[in-house]
Formats: structure tokens, sequence, C-alpha cells
């Protein structure tokens, strides 16, 4: 072990492979029944309104890793452009988001693999797709860039195959709904209410975006590499979201009122669509690579908490221990293996619970909302009050940012009240440490990388 610096190994192209993997190009699969109930069947139009707020954030995100290439990522960014309190609570906030996103994904996996052999209980596949990611993790960044690189390219074969052979069932057949009716939710309408309701749980599938920052101090080709990786990552997710919903909506044998009244159909919707509607072999395809894909999107959300975890320990935020480095590969072991053991205990625990999926998603978006905005406000503190960044632009530094935190908020307060609960519980918490920790801290302007 020792306490020296990262290894730079990763290249635009790797971070654009670790991005995709852990947002997963077939990521709407998994929520698609949840948020056609949700929205009154209007999902393409929850992923518009998703995108956009996601956009905004992440060009808040691309001037921030640029201005502080730290591996802390929104800890970094609040210290530097807040203070040190605020810091460690927007990095504490991303730590439940990054602490239970891989556990999500492990869920996903074991729903899709549960969907192929029902015989296995679904949390046998969780605790496999765990120890499968912590293996790799600590095997490297290299090795999990390579492999990650991989893995998308297969999700993404798979499903460009289930949306053209989509398209073709469409051109012969028909849409069972309506054509114009997941864009304007048929005889019902919009409900703006519904929509809003439905991105707060949408924005889940964009995270990963931002994990791209957390490997600031991995990354070769200068401080610009992050914010561009992280944009075109969103662009092609939300892009590859929207085809794939409405195509789903399209051709879906459920209605929205059915999957309303019976929230047991939600889980594995998509994949009964793929099954009935396209073709059997698409849908054991789709199922297989979204349970191996989410296992790998765990294993880059992993990898994203030990290195915010590394950074807060270096800090004196948390431990000392945290920030020990394997002398051999370079990771954040204690991290990786701390975000591990949190992974098996909530995913194992949401696996045997029928509403386990949909608690602990909302969780993950509380979470991360919060810290969302921290790195907006990030922005306006660094360039605009503290004038660290040169002369101000107005559109950037400030219209955005405060946009870009106003929609957020707003998609927040639209989040479940038990998620809202948990959220505040964890805020709690995040200030005892930090009256605990505040002599052990370390100031923000030593840690430059």
């Amino acid at each position: 072990m020792n306490d020296g610096a990262l290894h730079r190994s990763l290249g635009l192209p790797q971070l654009l492979a670790y991005g995709l993997v852990f947002i997963g190009p077939a990521a709407a699969v998994g929520v698609w029944g949840t948020l056609d109930a949700k929205s009154g069947g209007v999902v393409p139009v929850v992923y518009l309104v998703a995108t956009i707020v996601m956009a905004l954030t992440a060009s808040s995100y691309a001037l921030m890793s640029a201005a502080v290439p730290r591996a802390g990522s929104v800890f970094a960014y609040a210290s530097e452009g807040i203070g040190r309190s605020a810091g460690h609570m927007g990095g504490w906030m991303m730590l439940l988001d990054y602490l239970l996103i891989p556990s999500v994904a492990y869920l996903f996996s074991g729903i899709a693999l549960h969907s192929l052999i029902p015989q296995v209980p679904v949390w046998v596949y969780v605790i496999a797709a765990v120890v499968i990611s912590t293996g790799l993790n600590l095997a490297g960044v290299t090795v999990t860039a390579w492999v990650s690189t991989v893995v998308v390219v297969v999700e993404v074969v798979v499903l460009a195959a289930v949306l053209v052979a989509g398209i073709w069932v469409l051109a012969g057949v028909g849409p069972v709904r309506g054509w114009l009716d997941p864009l304007t939710g048929g005889a019902a309408g919009l409900d703006a209410g519904l929509v809003l309701g439905a991105v707060s749980v949408a924005v889940l599938s964009y995270l990963g975006f931002d994990a791209l920052a957390t490997f600031a101090e991995e990354t070769r080709g200068g401080v610009k590499v992050i914010g561009r990786a992280t944009l075109i990552c969103l662009v092609l997710a939300g892009t590859l979201f929207i085809a794939q919903t409405y195509v789903g909506a399209l051709l879906s044998p459920l209605t929205t009122a059915e999957l309303q009244a019976d929230p047991s159909l939600q889980g594995d919707a998509y994949y009964a669509m793929v099954d009935s509607q396209i073709s059997p072999l698409l849908h054991a395809l789709l199922a297989l690579a979204k349970g191996i894909g989410a296992i790998f999107s765990a294993l880059v959300g992993q990898a994203a908490a030990s290195r915010i975890l590394w950074d807060m320990g270096r800090s004196g935020s948390l431990p000392r221990v945290f920030s020990r480095l394997s002398a051999r590969t370079g990771v954040p072991v204690v991290g990786v293996l701390v975000a591990s053991a949190g992974n098996v205990l909530v995913a194992g625990w949401a696996s045997t619970r029928g509403d386990g999926l949909d608690l602990v998603s909302s969780m993950v978006d509380v979470g991360a909302i919060t810290g969302f905005v921290l790195v907006h406000a990030s922005v306006i503190g660094y360039f605009v009050l503290r004038r660290r960044g040169g002369a101000v632009r107005p559109v950037r530094h400030l219209v955005i940012p405060v946009l870009g935190a106003g929609l957020l908020i707003a998609v927040l307060t639209a989040s479940s009240p038990v998620a809202l609960v948990v959220g505040a519980i964890w805020a709690v918490l995040g200030v005892v440490v930090l009256l605990l920790r505040r002599p052990h801290m370390t100031p923000a302007d030593t840690l430059g990388a």
C-alpha cells in the first residue's frame, strides 16, 4: 500500500467506454414499465426533459472538471467553489449516489438474468455480480477500461438489433398504441406533474456521465478531455433512451392503465414486449446483454465511489485509511472493498423485497440530484463570486447553473417521500461526520492535482 498518486492511463475512448457502460445504452429498458405508469404513457417526453436537465448539469461538470481536475468530483468542486464544509456535504451526498447506484445495477442484472433462468433466485445473481465486478476493480483501471469497451460494444449491437427489428414490425403490422400517443399522452393528454415525477426516476438512467469526473487524476490528454467525454456520453445516451422507449411504447401489449393498476408488471414490461411482439431470441439476447452490462455498470459506480472516498480520505474529511493505494495497481483498495460491502448489503436486502428496486432507485436520485445542485453552485462560487477562472462568462457561469439548479430542485421535490426522508437522514449523518472530522481536514488549496 502507498499514499501516492493515481496512475494516468485513460484517454477519451476509455472514458467514453466507462461512461456508456456506467449509464448503460439500454438503461431505459429496466425502468420503462415504471416510467410509463408514472408519466401517463409519455416516456420519450420524460427522457427528452431529463436529457435537457442533465445537459445543463453536464455543462457545469465540464467547467469544474477542467478548473479542478481532482478525483473527488463534487467534493473537490464544492470545496474549491463554495468552501470545505459544502465540499464535505457534496461528497457525502454523492456517496449515497455512488454507493447505491451499483446496488441498483446489480438488481437490474439479477432481474434480467432471472428472467432467463427463473430457477435461480435474484439474490444469487446479485452476489455473483458483486464478486466479479469487485475483482475486476481490484485488478486496476486499465483492465476494467478494456473490459468495459467490449461490454459497451456488445450492448449497443444487441440494442440496435432490437430497435431495427421493432421498426420492421411497426412497418409491417403497425403500432399497438397511436403513433403520437407516446409523445402526446393520447386522449388523456400531457400532465406536467406526472412528467416531472417520472423525470425524478428517469434521472437514474443517466447517472454515470458524472462519474467520469472521478477519473480526472487517471486521465491523460489535458483537462478538457473529461468535459468532452461527459457531454458526448450524455448526448448518445439521451438519443438511445428516447429511441428505445418510443419503439417500446408503440409495440407494448400492455396499456398504461394496466401497468398503473399492477406494479408487478412494470419491472419486465419491456422484456415482455420484445418477447411477444418482436422475437423471443432477441428478448433472450437483450436480457443477457442487460444483465451482463449492468454488472459492469456497477463496476464503474464502485470505482467512482472508491475515488471519492480516496479524495475525502487524503483531505481529512474521512479517516486517512481511505487514502491508501495499491502499490501494484494504483487502485484505492480500501474504498473499493468498502463500496463492495455496502453494495452487497443494499442489493441483497432489496432483492428480497417486491418494491426494493423502486426504493433504492429513489434513494439514489436524492443523493445525485443534491450533488448536481452543488456542482451548479460551485460554478457560480468559483467563477462569479471568487473570480478564480478569469473573465466571467454570464451564460455558462451564471445563467446555465441557475437554470440547471432550479430544474433539479423541482425534480427533487417530486421525489418519493421515503426517498426524501432517507436523503435527509443521510445528510444529518454527513453533518455529524463533518463535525467529528473538522480538526483533521486539510485546507482545500493544498490539494490541487
